[in-house]
């Protein structure tokens, strides 16, 4: 067996390159060859390393993906950008270059083309009691949701044609090794001891890690009920967002954890401002991310449960401490 997994290098890409090769000590995950696209002058050794070939392409050249996919029996697409410069990277990458790929595994008769969405397309919940299910209604948020829910679109016309399988997951905000400098910032944040809590903290925000993602993938991959259908792929439970600092908090052994807390309100100013800054074409990370933050995005994992036989192995402890000993291992200062 042969899958094309785009994405890599990346934080969930590195890590599904990783278990398909390798095995996981998680859950039962068939190895097999891999091959990732990475875009030219990538720096793709730890791929290579790891036994992965490379081959290179670009998801916005349609012309550059033609023979990417040849002798592959599935492609896993994890690339796409969550914050660029300016917002028609957004629909490049995440809308058109997703089209370019399911295109381009259409044409090399892959079986199976396995889209990892967000919880964007969907959009957030109303209260903290309601959980979203995999028929609510697109309701994007922002550029980004508007994006994904696009390439979301795209992905099932073409199993609908008849074109290929296909299925959609949905993960929610990441978390695990391989993460990104943005990941450790916060980290270094709650380490201070005084992190930025919007509202009371008690909003909630489901959270998938990295290898309850790729558990997700690995079932949506090889179950032949999953053809056509979408499944929210997350941790067991959504978390409080102060229950996901004091976490962490405690296993950085922070001594003295006073969280300053900031009115809601100012979540709704930075979110209209972040209306405005898109609306013009632009894209301003903080003020983005301070939009959501006393936003409500809690998912039910019951279909995937149900239909996959997906059952997160990990929960935000053990999660956020893999975390952490990943970034101590790679030399960061946490």
């Amino acid at each position: 067996m042969k899958t094309l997994v785009t994405g890599a290098p990346g934080w969930l890409g590195d890590t599904l390159v990783e278990t398909l090769l390798k095995g996981s000590s998680d859950f039962d995950v068939e190895t097999r060859d891999v091959r990732c696209l990475v875009l030219k002058g990538t720096d793709s050794s730890k791929l290579k390393n790891l036994g992965a070939e490379i081959i290179e392409g670009d998801l916005t050249d349609p012309s550059t993906l033609m023979d990417v996919a040849g002798g592959v029996d599935t492609v896993i697409h994890c690339a796409g950008l969550i914050h660029p410069k300016l917002i028609r990277e957004l629909y490049e990458i995440n809308t058109r270059g997703t089209e370019n790929m399911i295109t381009a595994a259409s044409y090399a008769g892959v079986k199976r083309f396995v889209f990892v969405s967000s919880n964007s397309p969907a959009g957030t919940t109303r209260g903290k009691r309601i959980r979203m299910t995999e028929d609510k209604p697109p309701d994007p948020y922002m550029a980004y949701g508007r994006s994904k829910a696009a390439a979301e679109k795209t992905v099932t016309r073409f199993q609908q044609q008849g074109k290929i399988e296909t299925v959609i997951i949905r993960p929610c905000w990441f978390y695990g090794p391989n993460q990104p400098p943005r990941q450790s910032r916060f980290f270094n944040m709650i380490k201070a001891g005084n992190p930025l809590v919007f509202g009371d903290g008690t909003n909630l925000r489901s959270m998938s890690y990295v290898e309850n993602i790729v558990q997700g993938i690995v079932l949506a991959e090889k179950n032949e009920q999953a053809n056509g259908q979408v499944y929210w792929i997350a941790d067991e439970r959504p978390y409080p967002t102060i229950e996901i600092y004091r976490t962490v908090a405690d296993l950085l052994d922070v001594r003295e954890f006073n969280p300053r807390h900031v009115p809601g309100i100012s979540c709704l100013i930075a979110e209209v401002s972040d209306m405005i800054v898109q609306a013009a074409g632009l894209y301003w990370t903080e003020v983005h991310v301070v939009g959501e933050m006393n936003k409500n995005i809690a998912c039910s994992i019951e279909k995937a449960k149900k239909e996959l036989g997906y059952q997160p192995k990990v929960d935000l402890r053990e999660g956020m401490r893999r975390s952490i000993e990943w970034c101590r291992q790679n030399g960061m200062d946490i």
